[in-house]
Formats: structure tokens, sequence, C-alpha cells
């Protein structure tokens, strides 16, 4: 069984924001295998499904980012999965051009507060990870009020295809390759 997680803050007002692609993705694979991600559950919207024949869990922490650890490692505990082999957190990079994704098996926080407190709260930074781009904070704005901040109309295009790189990492990291989605993903910058 797998543990999808994407991060992002609960809340209408933070749809749209930076901060929640990795809502957008758990919403964008809920989509294509049509899973309803509809019950309250480990302070998160979870939903069950199958992908490529192997269970799945999506889930939305509910935490607010900062305290995301919270949720996903009450999942964790509770579905007793190997988070080493069985977990996917899927998350904003503001290193990272919009749209662009990078894929860990393991690391830091790099600075991510979500990613930070999901390390506290399992004890290990061994997990499988997508960053996925929104663009570099310009200098003249506020960290907290860049990453709260939507998308251009421009940089929307670039985010739906970042979407779809990512739902497809996820399903080559579920088939066993995660070799290859860091292949795949992790070069294309340097190629351009």
């Amino acid at each position: 069984m797998y543990i999808i997680a994407g991060l992002g803050n609960p809340d209408s007002q933070y749809e749209g924001t930076r901060h929640n692609v990795g809502f957008e993705v758990i919403d964008a694979i809920a989509d294509k295998y049509n899973i309803d991600i509809d019950t309250k559950k480990h302070r998160a919207f979870i939903g069950k499904g199958i992908i490529g024949g192997e269970k799945v869990i999506l889930a939305k922490p509910q935490t607010y980012m900062n305290l995301s650890g919270e949720s996903v490692g009450s999942l964790v505990k509770y579905y007793k999965i190997d988070p080493e082999e069985e977990l996917i957190v899927i998350y904003d990079d503001i290193s990272l051009d919009v749209g662009a994704i990078r894929i860990r098996a393991k690391g830091s926080a790099g600075g991510h507060n979500g990613i930070k407190n999901i390390i506290a709260h399992l004890g290990s930074q061994v997990f499988p990870r997508i960053k996925l781009g929104v663009g570099e904070k310009p200098s003249r704005y506020d960290l907290a009020d860049y990453v709260l901040g939507h998308f251009s109309k421009a940089e929307h295009e670039f985010i739906e295809e970042g979407c779809k790189s990512t739902v497809h990492a996820v399903e080559m990291i579920m088939a066993g390759d995660i070799q290859g989605a860091m292949n795949e993903y992790n070069r294309k910058k340097k190629e351009e």
C-alpha cells in the first residue's frame, strides 16, 4: 500500500496558491483514477483507490503546511507502511522554475517547513518526495506573501504541465522505478 500526501493549507482562501500545488496534484491523481477524497481521518482528507494494481491512499493534510507531519505521521503509523518505500510526499519548491519537478528518494527539508515537520514526526528524512516548482520569490516580496499568492495566467499553463509530470512520476515510483523517474525529470533543466 502507498500513501501519497500532497501538502497545502486548508480553507478556501488558499486554493490555487503556490503553497497548495501539492493539493492540486492529489486532485489530478484523484480525477485520473476516480478516487473520491471525501473521508476525514488522521487530520487529513483522504481517498482510497487502486493505481497500477496497488492500493493507495491519497491524502491532503488539513493541519496547515507547517504541521503537515502531524497528519502524515499519523497516517504512516496507522497503516503501518514503510515510509522509505511506500510514502510519496508532493510539495511546492521556490528554487525550481514554475512547473519544473524534482524527485528525491531522501534528503533534508531544504528550508520547507512542511517537510521539516514530516521529518520530525517520522524520525527520518528517508522517504520519496516530488517537488513541484512554483518559481523563485522576487526580491521585493516577503516569502510568506509569495507562497500564499496566486499564479499568473501565464504560469497556470506551466503548473498544469508540472501537475501532469508529477502524476506520471508518481506512477513510475509506484511501479518501482524511482531511478527512472529521477532520470526522466531531474535532468530536463540541464538539457535546455
